[in-house]
Formats: structure tokens, C-alpha cells, sequence
């Protein structure tokens, strides 16, 4: 399958490791020009390395830049959005990715738990889009992938502070789509279900913990409960972001899709 992206620009936000990584290298790889921005210098500097080291297609090779911005601030938003204006001229591609959790026992979560969780990938979220709108408008054409998570329809008690930014996410993502779609902006959802990722890591030893259980023991029921047995790796959900931007979905807009090897039981 074709996606057709040479020469298009994207932003990848928590582009440094994980999923979003995996969705940098892909894009840049099919020759789009990518900014990559996440909060830790080290890391962004090392993905780029890895970005650019992998190659791409095209006769002339596509650019990487990495900034580093914390999307709980809100001024850093419309910060990467010009950046990235600034080196390419424009932007076709957003791709929301930053953010993270506290997992733990509901009592053992403060306040600030909840609010770090929402202020960082809630509002990080519709911070990005706001500053991007813009320029999408203008051109007339643009995609945007929320990378959410299946936390949002399928509620943990040890998981509150990313299950309900998730639902959110969710909720919003679905209303703003329709505003979008008339005017060439197509904006879907992935919700991936346990990834092979070092954030993955860090919520099972949390998870394991809250429960009472060793890590080993949460791993092993958590794997168990996966019909294909196993975790999602994060090329398979950079592969599906890969197809939602192209014009190969043209008509999937305001969607969410579930990559969690069959995980969730809702309908």
C-alpha cells in the first residue's frame, strides 16, 4: 500500500520514545518532514539520531527537528506550531501522543494526581489543535490522529487520573471532528490497549503494586486477558496513524480505532 506522504510536514508530540517515536520514524520514512517535541532534552536528541539514522524515501530527505516543550504549559503549544511553521512552511500532519498517568489505589491518588494528568494530555491536546487550527483552516486540508488509549471506554479502579482524561479525549475528539471534516481536516482517534513501551513498564510495576500483587503475577493476568496473547508493539499502531493521514482513508473521519489484540469487551 502506497500512502503518498512524501514532502508533507508533521508534528509529532511526545515524539522522543514509545509509540510516538515509532510514528516519527514511519512518517519519516515515507519522506515527511517531522518536528518532534517532548519535555526531555536527552531523549528528543537521541530520537532524532534514530530518526534520521533509519533514512528516507524521496530524492531530497526530509527534515528532522526536535524541540523540547512541556505541553502542560500552555504557551508551549502555539511554540511547536510555529516552529514548525518557521522550518517548513507549513503543516499537514498532527499527531497528539503526549501525556501520561499516575496509576494507583483510588485513596493513595491526590488532587494534583488528577490534575497534572489532565493539564498535560487534556488540555495539551486541544492546546495543539487550537494552535494549529489556524493554519489548517487556511490550507483547507489536514489530518490529525489523537492517540488516546482504551482506558477511556473500559474504567480501571487503579487507572482513574488516565481513564478519565481518556474519556474526555475521547468525547472531545468526537465533537471537534464534525466541526472539522466540512472544511478538509480529518481527525480520528487510535486507542491502543497495553503497548510494548518503557511507560507500559512503569504503570505495570504502579498497577502491581496497587493491587498487591507481584510484577510478574499482573503481567501474566494481564497477557492472559489479551486473546492474541500478547502486547501491542508500537510499529503496529505507527503503521495504522501512517494510514489514517494518507489519502488511502479519505472517508474515515471522527473515528476511533481500537488496536489492543482484541482486549476490550464492549461493543
Amino acid at each position: 500500500m502506497g500512502f503518498n506522504l512524501e514532502g508533507k510536514t508533521a508534528i509529532v508530540t511526545g515524539g522522543s520514545a514509545g509509540i510516538g517515536l515509532a510514528i516519527a520514524k514511519k512518517l519519516h520514512a515515507e519522506g515527511v518532514h517531522v518536528l518532534i517535541a517532548a519535555r526531555d532534552e536527552e531523549r528528543l536528541r537521541l530520537a532524532k539520531e534514530a530518526i534520521t539514522n533509519a533514512g528516507a524515501r524521496g530524492s531530497e530527505a526530509a527534515q528532522v527537528i526536535a524541540i523540547q516543550a512541556d505541553l502542560s504549559e500552555a504557551d508551549n503549544a502555539k511554540r511547536i506550531i510555529d516552529a514548525a511553521l518557521d522550518a517548513f512552511g507549513r503543516v499537514d500532519i498532527l499527531i497528539n501522543n503526549a501525556g501520561s498517568a499516575k496509576s494507583g489505589a483510588f485513596l493513595e491518588l491526590t488532587d494534583k494526581d488528577f490534575t497534572d494528568t489532565w493539564n498535560l494530555k487534556l488540555l495539551g491536546y486541544i492546546r495543539t489543535i487550537r494552535a494549529v487550527l489556524p493554519q489548517l483552516i487556511k490550507q483547507g486540508d489536514g489530518r490529525i490522529v489523537n492517540i488516546i488509549g482504551t482506558a477511556s471506554r473500559t474504567p480501571s479502579p487503579t487507572f482513574l487520573p488516565g481513564g478519565t482524561t481518556n474519556a474526555a479525549l475521547l468525547n472531545f475528539s468526537k465533537g471537534i471532528a464534525r466541526e472539522l471534516a466540512p472544511q478538509g481536516i480529518r481527525l480520528n482517534v487510535i486507542s491502543p490497549g497495553l503497548t510494548e513501551t518503557g511507560r507500559a513498564e512503569e504503570l505495570a510495576v504502579q498497577q502491581a503494586s496497587a493491587k498487591g500483587i507481584s510484577l510478574e503475577d499482573y503481567k501474566a493476568q494481564f497477557r492472559a486477558a489479551i486473546p492474541i496473547g500478547r502486547a501491542v508493539y508500537p510499529d503496529e499502531v505507527a503503521d495504522l496513524a501512517l494510514f489514517l493521514v494518507s489519502d488511502q482513508s479519505a472517508s474515515i473521519s471522527g473515528a476511533e480505532v481500537v488496536i489492543d489484540g482484541g482486549h476490550q469487551p464492549g461493543l
